[in-house]
């Protein structure tokens, strides 16, 4: 098979649960809009302004890109964040996000009650809690009093490992199974995917967003692999690749420079970057 042809069979695979077919999905304002009416249950809520890819600058530490941000018409801001692999602190991650984000639209001089509400929802195909909910509400609690203590930011959790039967769980089975739409509950999301999936127009802006992170993904291997000046550093980026869905097992094994069955073999050890 042809590297063009792969690069189309793998483009066609994709659902929105992956990085590049969100990132399409989410050009259209109604995509975040559907999602965040389902999660945040406001059939209402209106999306202003969304920003896929938005790029977050941190000049004392590691900065970061946004799967996509919402700007809401009561002047609320969401990040939306889509992740697969379950290989980091991700509470944590939503916690350094979720800073960046704050940070982003505060000017020199604003005083603290004039900070927008920030909203960040991560969107994982494992269950981070392990307790059952395809929807979970992380709220800040006083220990000695039990009370709320809403200080204008909310963590929203949602996984497409459980099934409860809500529209949240129907909404995910959209993210991360081939053929599955729902045209009356997620007109938004059904089309959009649809149209990645099944015309030639979206194949081929999917087969060149694929075609895209893969270069990148090369590149940055190679600048990791002579930064350390030995093979780890591809090997890591191979499987950070593989498992962001990026990659095909065979396609990251042949990236490290190994066969298929030692690359299987250093994935399952727990290599990540």
């Amino acid at each position: 098979m042809s590297y063009k042809a792969r690069i189309r069979e793998d483009a066609m695979r994709l659902n929105p649960m992956d990085d590049a077919m969100f990132q399409k999905m989410a050009e259209d304002v109604a995509f975040p809009q559907e999602i965040l009416q389902v999660i945040l249950s406001d059939k209402a809520l209106q999306v202003l302004e969304n920003v896929p890819q938005f790029s977050l600058k941190n000049m004392q530490g590691r900065s970061c890109i946004l799967d996509v941000r919402c700007l809401l018409s009561d002047g609320r801001i969401v990040n939306i964040e889509v992740q697969k692999a379950d290989d980091d602190d991700h509470q944590r991650r939503v916690r350094y996000n979720g800073s960046l984000v704050t940070t982003n639209i505060t000017e020199p001089g604003d005083k603290f009650k004039d900070v927008p509400d920030v909203i960040i929802i991560f969107i994982s195909k494992f269950d981070v809690f392990k307790s059952g909910k395809a929807l979970y509400h992380v709220d800040r609690v006083v220990r000695e009093t039990g009370e709320l203590a809403y200080n204008g930011f909310s963590e929203i959790y949602v996984n497409a490992e459980v099934n409860d039967n809500s529209d949240v769980a129907k909404l995910m089975e959209i993210f991360t199974k081939d053929e599955v739409y729902d045209d009356v509950k997620f007109p938004a999301t059904s089309s959009r995917k649809r149209l990645f999936k099944h015309t030639e127009e979206g194949v081929s802006a999917m087969c060149e967003i694929s075609e895209k992170y893969k270069a990148e993904g090369m590149a940055q291997g190679m600048a990791m692999g002579r930064a350390e000046g030995r093979i780890e550093g591809l090997l890591k980026m191979a499987v950070s690749l593989w498992k962001k869905g990026r990659l095909t097992e065979q396609e990251a094994a042949d990236e490290a420079g190994i066969s298929l069955e030692e690359f299987k073999k250093a994935a399952a050890s727990g290599v990540i970057v």
